[in-house]
């Protein structure tokens, strides 16, 4: 229900945007006021969206009391709340969208069209949906509104092709509590031995396009067992509907449009399958290539001798030991030399695809390897919550040491980005909580996000930078400047002596926007030469660098730091996706600073 209500809220703020209002005709309010209705629609969205607590649970317990002690709510927001929860609907909604007939819930998701557009587009044209919109598109009828042009036409169909294939196949972020939590749930189902959600989820690649589970049972003669399974997969209460089911194996569609497939093999195969289903594909033949070649056989049942006689399957590590390979992490199952390496008795030596004189598999870094978060959004600015709470939120529920405060700068005046003076307040600011518990081990770093120029200059001047603990710098306008501009830009930050990250290098938006150009090898060898970090961030929506840029920094012996970009207590939690794309780039726990402690992480830096 609370992702339910939150979108509600973010279409009415985005209605609001477009000049829409409850009845037409209806005057507007000033437009301080109406600013400040969105805002509040807007930050209640994303307060209810990473609540730990179903807002139906706060209110039948405490009713309409409960939501006005949510942060960001105020009476006519727990009103509406209380409507949603009791009847399902809120009628202000319902009203706002028999004014203009805009299929909002689909075109705010393009990105860089704005309500303003829309609206324009409606008036213009009476387009209602992102159809209609590319219909317009290809005719050639949008260049015709007065302020479009052919070049604007083009980049609107691009966002269209972007949000058709971000249908296709959704941010792992947007999927992995739900199938972790149906994950759980097999495996706690009598007759299961084990349940895996294979596929590109196991190997944490950026989307997914469905997902496959993998359940094991001793019992492989019982077909009550396994239909009695089938029965509670295909029934349980996401699935909206069955696409099909056999005596081992069902295929249905979740509610939330994915496809998820199930397949109940016997135990001593589970280890074969799950091989099998891990994939990738390109890993998968490569594998069963090196079977072949010692005489065996692989399949999903199992390694098969000559003689047809099964020799291992029961689990991962017996496939591979069997086929005289070290066990690979999943992570990095896509045939880009991990093969060749985890060969034993010195056959990596004749691999082509070998990383950099490498003589092993690499020792990924962990899950668990983290001890501090160094790009992190207070409501100094962007973010919903004070210094305290998301320091007490580190600490207390995800086991952080330490995290940054990196709130945005002065001339990202979206985010009410802070200038030279209130940077050093809020410095104060973090000396004294630190002060006040420094008995708990935890530290909170000073620092800022600032904003790198079109000429690659910074926002804030150096000698406020140089007071600060951590000073990470990034692109945030400007995105379709030519490569060489571009490049310079984050050149120029890189040999900044007072920046120390450059944030989310190539501003990507997985499925709604690519990243600006950039020539990553430049950039590099750059931050190599002059010291300076590269981040992974780890937000889902942008696992920016991707994985092979990680790969290439790690070989080029450049340091790396994962943070959340964390605007909500409940965002650290996406460290593990980028603890996941940095595993897939080959990152170890050496190449990744803030798996140290804060004053050695420090003395790191520049």
């Amino acid at each position: 229900m609370n992702l339910e209500i939150a979108n509600i809220f973010r279409e009415i703020a985005y209605i609001l945007e477009m000049g829409v209002t409850e009845k037409d005709g209806e005057d507007q309010k000033s437009k301080l006021g109406l600013i400040f209705k969105i805002r509040s629609y807007k930050k209640a969205a994303d307060v209810i969206e990473n609540l730990y607590t179903e807002v139906d649970e706060l209110y039948k317990t405490e009713k309409i009391n409960g939501l006005l002690k949510l942060p960001s709510v105020g009476k006519a927001i727990a009103l509406k709340i209380e409507e949603y929860v009791l009847t399902g609907k809120i009628h202000y909604y319902e009203d706002l969208k028999k004014v203009i007939p805009v299929n909002v819930s689909e075109l705010m998701n393009l990105e860089g069209i704005g309500p303003k557009t829309i609206m324009t587009l409606y008036s213009n044209l009476k387009i209602q949906d992102i159809a209609e919109l590319e219909n317009a598109a290809r005719g050639g009828r949008i260049r015709s509104i007065a302020g479009f042009s052919q070049k604007r036409e083009e980049a609107i169909l691009k966002k269209i092709q972007f949000f058709r294939k971000g249908k296709e196949r959704r941010l792992i972020g947007e999927i992995y509590p739900l199938v972790k939590e149906i994950e759980s749930r097999l495996a706690n189902v009598s007759g299961i031995k084990h349940a895996v959600a294979a596929g590109s989820f196991r190997r944490m690649r950026e989307t997914i396009g469905d997902v496959d589970f993998l359940v094991s049972t001793s019992a492989e003669g019982d077909n009550s067992t396994k239909t009695r399974i089938i029965d509670y997969f295909i029934n349980m209460p996401e699935v909206r509907e069955i696409v099909g089911k056999g005596a081992a194996k069902a295929f249905v569609k979740l509610k939330n449009g994915m496809d998820a497939d199930l397949l109940v093999v016997p135990e001593e195969s589970f280890g074969a399958a799950l091989q099998y289903f891990t994939g990738s594909k390109e890993h998968g033949v490569a594998v069963r290539k090196v079977a072949l070649s010692r005489g065996l056989k692989l399949n999903e049942w199992g390694v098969f001798d000559a003689n047809n006689s099964r020799v291992a399957g029961r689990t991962e590590e017996e496939v591979y030991q069997t086929l005289g390979l070290d066990w690979i992490s999943p992570e990095i199952r896509e045939d880009k030399g991990e093969i060749e390496l985890a060969l034993r008795k010195g056959a990596h030596q004749h691999s082509k695809k070998s990383s950099k004189g490498r003589t092993k598999l690499p020792q990924l870094i962990e899950y668990n390897d983290l001890q501090g978060d160094l790009q992190v959004h207070s409501n100094y600015t962007d973010g919903t919550f004070s210094i305290e709470e998301m320091a007490q939120n580190a600490r207390i529920k995800f086991g952080l040491k330490y995290l940054a405060i990196t709130d945005h700068t002065t001339s990202l005046k979206l985010a009410n980005g802070l200038n030279g003076q209130e940077l050093m307040d809020q410095s104060n600011r973090i000396a004294e909580i630190n002060d006040a518990n420094k008995d708990n081990g935890f530290e909170i770093l000073s620092g800022a996000e600032v904003n790198i120029q079109k000429d690659g200059s910074l926002d804030i001047p150096n000698n406020i930078l140089d007071r600060l603990e951590i000073v990470g710098a990034a692109i945030h306008s400007n995105f379709s400047l030519p490569i060489d501009v571009q490049t310079n830009r984050l050149l120029e930050a890189a040999k900044n002596s007072s920046v120390d990250i450059i944030f989310h290098p190539t501003g990507r938006m997985i499925n709604r926007r690519d990243g600006y150009p950039v020539d990553m090898i430049k950039l590099i060898e750059t931050a190599r030469d002059t010291k300076t970090v590269l981040e992974v961030d780890a937000h889902y929506n942008r696992l920016d660098l991707k994985d092979e840029h990680i790969r290439m920094a790690v070989e080029n012996k450049v340091n790396l730091v994962i943070d959340s970009d964390a605007h909500h207590p409940l965002h650290f939690a996406f460290l593990r996706f980028g603890i996941g794309q940095a595993r897939r780039g080959w990152a170890e726990k050496s190449s990744i600073l803030n798996t140290l402690p804060a004053s050695k992480l420090l003395d790191s830096l520049k």
